[in-house]
């Protein structure tokens, strides 16, 4: 019985509740009143049940009305979202975004990316996926994903890339770590005889070389959060992105030390977005991009140099030595 249903019969029922009666409804739908009675009398008869009390001089809506306008209503915006999706595409909007993301890509700036996304684009699917080093890169070249972000150690040939922002990386080791005790730059040997915790690619990925490795002892990890809580830990230290510890650098979980064969900003990371050549971007994906330049860069800004903190026992030595 519902193939005699019809999409003008749900927006004639649409239109007689939220007008008030038949005469104002057909008014606002520019018919005749016999019109709009006629096509509420053949959706009844389509669905078996009364959906008008006509009792009265105004007819209004029955219990089982009042059901069917509500269920009326939702297939009415169904039909709609699907009017504007097919004509957003043939405008030549996309139907997906993947989005691929090396793991240094600031969190606060994918959320806010997609906040953003879901009201520009509600009928556009967002896939979000992270990657270490070339795995961004690989993603992207073999289609699975449409869009990356990758920093220049990850960057693989055959793809093009927009220059995004730079990430300056801060050597790190918690407070109680026998490196916070020294005072000034630090020496190649202290660093012999400690570990220095690395982010490395999965196995079966492209080979990147090591981003500055000192230590001749390494454990390999293969995201930010466990290297951050291995070094908070006191296990290591190593590198990590000053916006991801900002808030531990602040608080002291963590402390900034100085290699003496570094330069002061001698680790700095840039992010590009990667596409493949040739792509032909639709307006979602242009979109993404110009969003991606802003969040990030606003987000990866770097702060104010935190003071080097020391430990206890440097603090001891310092006032001993006072």
């Amino acid at each position: 019985m519902y193939d005699a249903v019809t999409l003008d019969q749900l927006r004639a029922l649409v239109a007689v509740a939220d007008a008030g009666s038949f005469s104002a409804a057909a008014r606002q739908l520019r018919r005749v009143q016999s019109a709009v009675s006629t096509s509420m009398a053949n959706l009844e008869e389509a669905l078996g049940v009364s959906i008008w009390d006509r009792s009265r001089k105004v007819a209004t809506l029955s219990e089982a009305g009042r059901a069917v306008l509500g269920a009326a209503r939702r297939v009415l915006a169904e039909v709609d979202g699907l009017s504007r999706l097919t004509e957003s595409m043939a405008a030549g909007l996309e139907t997906t975004v993947s989005l691929c993301l090396e793991t240094f890509f600031p969190l606060p700036a994918l959320i806010e990316l997609c906040a953003a996304f879901a009201l520009r684009f509600p009928e556009v699917e967002l896939r979000v996926e992270h990657q270490v080093l070339s795995g961004v890169s690989e993603r992207v070249l073999s289609g699975a994903a449409s869009l990356g972000v990758v920093s220049s150690a990850g960057l693989l040939r055959g793809l093009e890339a927009r220059a995004l922002s730079a990430i300056r990386m801060v050597p790190v080791a918690a407070p109680s770590h026998p490196l916070a005790a020294v005072r000034g730059p630090i020496a190649a040997a202290f660093f012999d005889r400690s570990i220095q915790i690395v982010l490395s690619e999965a196995g079966g990925g492209t080979s990147v070389a090591d981003q500055g490795v000192l230590s001749p002892r390494t454990w390999r990890v293969g995201d930010l959060h466990t290297k951050r809580e291995l070094l908070a830990a006191g296990l290591g230290w190593g590198n990590l992105p000053e916006h991801f510890i900002r808030d531990e650098l602040r608080s002291g979980t963590l402390v900034v030390i100085r290699p003496e064969a570094w330069a002061e900003d001698e680790h700095v990371l840039h992010l590009s977005a990667v596409y493949r050549m040739n792509a032909a971007l639709g307006p979602a994906h242009r979109w993404v991009t110009e969003q991606l330049a802003q969040l990030c860069a606003a987000q990866t800004q770097p702060s104010a140099a935190p003071p080097r903190r020391r430990s206890p026992r440097a603090q001891v030595q310092a006032r001993g030595k006072g």
